[in-house]
């Protein structure tokens, strides 16, 4: 069996989907294999993906249609088979180096279930938007409460996007897979609970490109996300109080209000620079 599976939840991504794939294949790191599940797009993205049937590393399968991202994310972690595991959503770019890094840092911390690099933000033409972001200043090795902490107080999802992070495949099988309670924190609230059991390892390193649009749903559900944020602090703080205190919660809380609206005004920017470009 392969070291490692990177897996890839595909919809409506005839557009990014080869770039994607092409950018995962390019791993300096050799021994894994991609599973890359359709989830009854409507848009072509099968078609792309059926280019890459004959690559022996690439598992092609379908997911019916319904029960939004976390049936896809499911699907495709369920069928991995590697010891690690990397999601990456089927319009976001992996640095060549991503995987051997991160696999190394675990195996080199024999008690961490996760690891997460810093990323660049990427506008839909692949240029950056911003060249660095994640982690908010956290480096080397701590202990899962205290990245869980880190990651409340700051108001927002630390540790990135799912192509930023790699975790052991049992860790995550082990709390139930993904976590869709707060579906806007699907991955932030999978995260926690993976590292509630274990180590984390922050590279700070550049190793991943998030690619954002001016059509995305963030734009008009900012204010959403910040309560589901502060639905999931509050809930951590209720079922973890000696990880997370009541003032972790309303730090976390108010910051991620702050945020919300940072993000409004960030999203209308990147809008106008969009139709720029378009033009």
């Amino acid at each position: 069996m392969p070291k490692a599976s990177i897996v890839i939840p595909a919809y409506n991504n005839a557009e990014y989907i080869a770039e994607t794939l092409d950018s995962v294949l390019a791993q300096t790191y050799e021994d894994f294999e991609v599973i890359v599940a359709d989830h009854s797009s409507t848009d072509g993205t099968m078609s792309v993906i059926e280019r890459y049937r004959e690559d022996p590393r690439i598992t092609i399968l379908t997911t019916e249609a319904g029960g939004g991202a976390p049936r896809n994310w499911n699907r495709v972690s369920q069928a991995a088979t590697g010891t690690y595991l990397k999601l990456v959503c089927g319009d976001d770019i992996v640095h060549p180096d991503i995987l051997r890094l991160q696999i190394e840092a675990l195996e080199a911390n024999p008690d961490a279930v996760l690891v997460a690099s810093a990323r660049s933000i990427v506008d839909a033409n692949g240029d950056p938007v911003i060249k660095r972001r994640g982690l908010q200043g956290v480096e080397g090795t701590m202990s899962g409460a205290e990245a869980v902490r880190a990651t409340v107080r700051s108001g927002t999802n630390i540790f990135g996007e799912p192509g930023c992070v790699t975790m052991r495949r049992d860790s995550l099988e082990s709390v139930g897979w993904w976590d869709s309670r707060f579906p806007y924190l699907i991955d932030e609230a999978t995260y926690v609970r993976v590292l509630l059991t274990g180590t984390f390892v922050a590279i700070p390193e550049v190793l991943a490109g998030f690619r954002v649009s001016d059509s995305q749903w963030s734009v008009r559900l900012a204010a959403d996300q910040a309560q589901q944020a502060a639905g999931f602090h509050n809930w951590l703080h209720e079922t973890h109080p000696e990880v997370v205190a009541a003032k972790d919660a309303r730090t976390g809380n108010s910051r991620a209000k702050a945020m919300a609206f940072g993000r409004r005004l960030a999203y209308i920017a990147l809008a106008r620079r969009m139709k720029k470009a378009k033009q």
